[in-house]
């Protein structure tokens, strides 16, 4: 058994998740996982489909971008999950599709404020839009500048507590403690964009929910004294 045989088959089984969960379609996403203590992370391989993606596809790097394992390319947006990793300590998985709610909201450039308990059942805070990158950041490393303008965001948004953000122009990102979480942070991040999207066909002038039922159902799931499911 390979060093890295149990990263990858994480990583290539949330991948798989991508097309399952209808986030994207042909090769229009990518999941990584992080090994820290090994100091390496995995990813999808470059413009591999799907339906033809196998575990000894996944490509492991280093957190300088480097090869370490794999005989094709990393994805294109690797560079973009390396800044993430080194600066969001606490995360060990993201995913980047190209969902169509959530695209359409980052094509906006509009961050997406919390209209609703289903939500607020996942953070507390709007889902934040970037800055529209300009044009030496794109003629530039355009990867690495995508990391470098989350972060950026972040600042002062704990990224545990809200685990999505949206790339103005591009699409979303979501993390979680490892590959799967960050996949099912997508999915959620993509139904809560259809729904706020739902919400202002309906009535434009919708206010955001109340910060009291807001805090209510975010503190019943994650606060310290959650109750919700099973103990």
């Amino acid at each position: 058994m390979g060093q890295y045989d149990v990263l990858k088959e994480a990583v290539w089984e949330a991948n798989m998740e991508i097309p399952n969960r209808n986030l994207a379609i042909y090769t229009w996403g990518n999941v990584s996982q992080i090994d820290r203590k090994a100091g390496v992370f995995a990813i999808k391989p470059s413009g591999v489909p799907y339906e033809k993606l196998q575990i000894e596809d996944i490509v492991v790097v280093d957190m300088e971008g480097n090869v370490v394992e794999g005989s094709l390319r990393p994805s294109s947006d690797m560079e973009t999950h390396l800044v993430i990793y080194r600066n969001f300590e606490k995360v060990g998985g993201i995913t980047h599709t190209h969902s169509p709610h959530a695209v359409a909201w980052a094509q906006a450039g509009k961050s997406v404020p919390v209209y609703g308990t289903t939500h607020a059942d996942h953070s507390h805070l709007p889902i934040p839009c970037t800055p529209m990158m300009g044009k030496d950041q794109v003629t530039g490393n355009y990867e690495y500048e995508t990391g470098v303008l989350i972060v950026d965001v972040f600042k002062d948004i704990d990224p545990v507590h809200q685990p999505m953000v949206l790339v103005a122009g591009h699409g979303p990102f979501a993390w979680g403690k490892d590959a799967a979480a960050s996949v099912y942070n997508a999915v959620v991040l993509e139904e809560i964009c259809k729904m706020a999207w739902i919400t202002l066909a309906v009535n434009p002038k919708t206010p955001p929910l109340p910060n009291y039922l807001t805090d209510k159902h975010y503190q019943r799931k994650h606060g310290p004294n959650a109750y919700y499911g099973q103990k």
